[in-house]
């Protein structure tokens, strides 16, 4: 059986203008990146649904916000089943993510409070029913403890917030493990410990290891946004009057 030539691959995370200019100039590069980014769209270890819905959490995510891409890989979801509630959901988990910059921050904040003698803000006594459940159902992520300590009715709100999201059962858990490892992983973000959680989560969810694999190799192709954006910068700088083109 023959073998599909270049022209047949899927297009995967190029744009069609900008992946057609660089083959006009260096085809070999071209080919061998288009080669190597496409490869998780062949359906031989994730269905393409799910390759397109990991493709829009990374693109939709607050560290990211590709309008393009992301409108280029919800019209792909759509296409292969997937529905209007798992793309939402998508765009609801892009959103709280940035819970990490308190994950990161607030533990440095007590460490050098505590160092300058500073004096940590009080706090009436309020309850918290979104982080009580939370702990009950033994879904309390230790990380969170410096900011609870910190703001413990923001953190309750926050909580309230996020955990209908992974409750609604719009994803099997697996498929959301997967989806927060790409989260994490994406190059935008790199956030070690919710990758490492995550993995864990998705092992124990029954991915295998070749499926989280592949999401870590739709997290490079997206690497494949600065072909998109620099190669139609450079064609529009280069037809120029200015530069002589």
């Amino acid at each position: 059986m023959s073998q599909p030539n270049e022209d047949q691959l899927p297009l995967g995370p190029w744009d069609a203008g900008a992946l057609a200019t660089l083959e006009a100039w260096d085809r070999s590069w071209a080919d061998a990146c288009r080669t190597m980014s496409t490869d998780p769209w062949s359906g031989k270890v994730l269905p393409l649904r799910m390759v397109e819905l990991v493709c829009v959490a990374t693109s939709v995510a607050c560290t990211t916000l590709d309008g393009a891409a992301t409108r280029r890989h919800m019209r792909a979801a759509l296409a292969a089943g997937a529905s209007r509630d798992e793309l939402m959901t998508i765009v609801k988990m892009a959103t709280v993510m940035a819970i990490h910059s308190c994950s990161l921050g607030a533990p440095i904040l007590l460490e050098e409070a505590a160092a300058a003698g500073a004096a940590l803000p009080s706090h009436p006594a309020t309850p918290t029913p979104a982080c009580d459940a939370m702990k009950r159902l033994g879904q309390w992520n230790q990380a969170w403890d410096p900011f609870f300590a910190l703001d413990p009715a923001w953190t309750d709100a926050f909580m309230a917030t996020g955990a209908g999201i992974y409750s609604a059962g719009v994803f099997t858990a697996k498929e959301t493990e997967l989806l927060s490892i790409a989260f994490d992983v994406s190059f935008r973000h790199m956030y070690a410990p919710g990758t490492r959680r995550h993995i864990h989560g998705a092992l124990a969810a029954g991915a295998s290891v070749a499926e989280i694999m592949e999401v870590l190799k739709l997290c490079v192709a997206q690497g494949v946004a600065a072909s998109n954006l620099g190669v139609a910068i450079l064609a529009e700088e280069l037809a120029r009057p200015a530069h002589g083109g």
